[in-house]
């Protein structure tokens, strides 16, 4: 009864203050404009006084407006005065092996002390993770487990999580059952499975630019090619290049993150989904679809999959609970379509079985109802951090930075001044205890120099504004 009547209370003042939100964005009221006080929007839209104040406050959260002593609520951010977006990606037009490994062995290996303030991780902070209802799921399924969970499960994959992994597809316009789903120790295993199933080794694969550089690792560990695509910072790759760079590289596979692309956040229309779907299912080309960000959206719906157009059974969707709930659980899942019996042996091959416990422990989350109303705290808090982080680089860093404005995920790309080297920059923001992804370690080709990501999971504090500060400063006094 309490998270029904937070559901409804919730909606009210989230629907006054997305009103006065769009009026902001259609520029109908501008920075500076002073708002209706608390008692006149409550009168004029007949809500409570404590409503009214949840939405300016709402809104206050969000960056987008600001209370002034004696004097009221004002305007004071727009998504109209941020910086200008990063420019489409060039990759160099040619299929290159991959090794990017010593780059990002020299980035990652420190960032795990206390001291560091680490923008480099894309994973949402933990206490906007529900701890307290997973471990009364574990305590759950431990108690009622007859081997106290001890046991080998089922090599596809715990029935009932299986179970609530297809009632979650129908978010995305896909209807599974439990027996097309096949679960993994994360995204990166699936991806891997698949990848390993579709291809030999010298292919050459299809992939963003820039990307995900865990993707770059499972390449290598295959022995495969890539060849980069142009990609968009709103829309996605460029399917007019990639049509034309089929035939030319002789590309056996794709894969991509159409859904919030890490670390570009872009997302692909649904429309150029189903038209990339269709252009190769007649090539009988196979395609990689990770969607681990599909459900962090930040809009009224969730964008649909390219698996959602697959009638060929070509789509392999990879996705997983490691940026949506549980990071350290482990949990991922693939819907390989035609291609299921193969990755199930190469699973039987490789790992056999995924963590007993965590699976058990998620589908009792699942059953229960929790994760959808845990989604909207989570995306409605990473929508407001983003639109902090945005607002801060406008203020802070230098005038020439550009920034992307993803409507989902977790990350922002900066693309910096062109004699700015972004890997110099990592190491001497580490010499401050700030960590930074620095761009070229999200490029096979070693492009995106100029260019770092920094992730907006954690919520916003005195201590994020002043590395994001002192990120500006060492920016603007590069030499």
């Amino acid at each position: 009864m309490r998270e029904t009547l937070e559901i409804r209370t919730d909606h009210k003042y989230v629907e006054v203050a997305e009103r006065i939100e769009t009026l902001i964005e259609k520029k109908v009221l501008k920075v500076g404009d002073k708002l209706l006080s608390v008692r006149a929007l409550s009168k004029e839209q007949g809500i409570s006084l404590s409503t009214a104040f949840q939405a300016y406050y709402f809104l206050e959260s969000k960056g987008l407006i600001e209370a002034r002593p004696q004097s009221g609520y004002y305007v004071k951010f727009s998504r109209e005065y941020t910086r200008d977006l990063p420019k489409t990606s060039e990759p160099f037009d040619d299929a290159t092996p991959v090794s990017v490994d010593d780059m990002i062995n020299s980035v990652y290996v420190d960032l795990n002390a206390e001291k560091i303030l680490n923008f480099s991780t894309g994973a949402p902070a933990v206490e906007l993770l529900p701890t307290a209802k997973l471990n009364k799921a574990v305590m759950h399924v431990l108690r009622d487990s007859k081997t106290s969970c001890l046991h080998y499960e089922h090599i596809q994959g715990n029935v009932l999580l299986r179970k609530q992994i297809a009632r979650q597809a129908f978010n995305w316009g896909g209807a599974p059952s439990e027996d097309d789903i096949i679960v993994t120790a994360g995204t990166v295993e699936a991806l891997s499975l698949c990848v390993k199933a579709i291809t030999k080794p010298g292919d050459a694969i299809a992939i963003e630019s820039p990307t995900y550089f865990a993707i770059f690792q499972v390449m290598e560990s295959h022995g495969l090619k890539v060849v980069e695509i142009p990609t968009n910072p709103l829309t996605g790759i460029d399917l007019d290049y990639l049509e034309k760079a089929i035939p030319r590289f002789d590309i056996k596979a794709c894969l991509f993150v159409n859904n919030f692309n890490n670390p570009l956040g872009s997302c692909m229309p649904d429309e150029n989904k189903k038209r990339l779907v269709d252009m190769l299912a007649k090539k009988e080309i196979p395609l990689i679809e990770d969607d681990i960000y599909g459900e962090l959206y930040f809009g009224k719906t969730r964008p649909k999959t390219c698996k959602t157009y697959d009638k060929k059974g070509l789509v392999l969707h990879c996705a997983s609970f490691s940026k949506s709930l549980a990071p350290g659980y482990r949990i991922g899942w693939t819907i390989p379509g035609r291609f299921k019996e193969k990755i199930l042996r190469l699973k039987r091959m490789h790992t056999v079985s995924t963590n007993t416990l965590t699976q058990a422990a998620v589908a009792n989350f699942l059953s229960n109802g929790r994760f959808e109303l845990h989604l909207r705290h989570l995306r409605k808090a990473l929508h407001t951090q983003s639109l902090r982080y945005i607002q801060a680089v406008s203020d802070l860093f230098p005038e020439d930075a550009c920034v992307t404005r993803p409507q989902g995920g977790f990350t922002l790309w900066i693309e910096m001044n062109a004699k700015i080297n972004a890997f110099k920059l990592h190491k001497r923001a580490l010499k401050h205890n700030i960590g930074i992804a620095p761009g070229q370690i999200f490029s096979s080709q070693g492009k995106f120099e100029n260019c770092f990501r920094i992730s907006y999971g954690q919520p916003w504090s005195s201590r994020i504004e002043q590395g994001l500060s002192t990120l500006g400063k060492l920016m603007k006094d590069y030499k």
